[in-house]
Parts: C-alpha cells; structure tokens; sequence
C-alpha cells in the first residue's frame, strides 16, 4: 500500500480507536475519574488499533509470528503519541468545561499524536519484512 493510503487508512482507523476511547473513557469515568478512566480508554484504543492496523492498514507488513511480541510493541511505540495525546486532553479538560469536554480532549489528543502514532507504527512496529 503507498504511504498516501497507507496514512488515510491509519487515520480512519484512529478513528475507530477514537470511539472506543471516548466509550471506554465515558463508562469508566463515573469509577476512576476522568484522569485514571483516560488510562484505560487509550489502552482499550490502542489495543482495537493495533488489530486493526495489523489486518487493514499494514497487513503486507505484519508476521505471523511473536504476535503478543508486535501488540507489545506497538504499545510501547504508542506512547510517544499517548505523550501529545494525553497532554492535549488535559489541556481541554483545564480549559473547556460542558459534557462534551472530555470527548473533545480525547479528540484533540488523537489528532496531536497522529503523525507520530503513524511513523512509530510503520517504521518500527509495522516495518517491512
């Protein structure tokens, strides 16, 4: 797949990613509050991602073998991102109230780690084989 495509299908996926952050971040909230729920919604986000990255977007570079090797690294790699992410959704948070302010933090933060969630993933996690 050429970059191009590759990028537009990484974003469209992130946007999965985004409705299983703010579903996760929305239910959990009530519990953990909306700092430590945030934790967890990006690790469920990250974890639907990751599939599916692997299947769609860079499935041509994706193994067979040391699957729960790549899921881990792909974590690990989205922390860079998760860094941009989380920083921006804190800013919303302190600076935007309503209902609707996490949701807007979490959109705001998936948009700031996009470009770096997207190189980790091709040129570390996803690279050619």
């Amino acid at each position: 797949m050429k970059l191009g495509r590759q990028f537009l299908s990484f974003a469209v996926v992130g946007v999965i990613g985004l409705v299983v952050d703010v579903a996760v971040l929305y239910l959990l909230a009530p519990l953990l509050g909306w700092y430590g729920a945030r934790v967890l919604s990006f690790l469920a986000a990250a974890s639907a991602t990751w599939a599916l990255n692997r299947r769609y977007t860079f499935s041509a570079r994706s193994s067979n073998t040391a699957v729960l090797r790549e899921y881990l690294g792909y974590l690990v790699t989205m922390l860079g991102g998760a860094v941009f992410n989380y920083g921006a959704y804190v800013l919303v948070l302190h600076w935007v109230t309503g209902a609707w302010a996490p949701a807007a933090g979490v959109a705001l933060g998936s948009c700031a780690g996009l470009a770096v969630n997207f190189l980790s993933a091709r040129y570390l996690v996803f690279r050619a084989r």
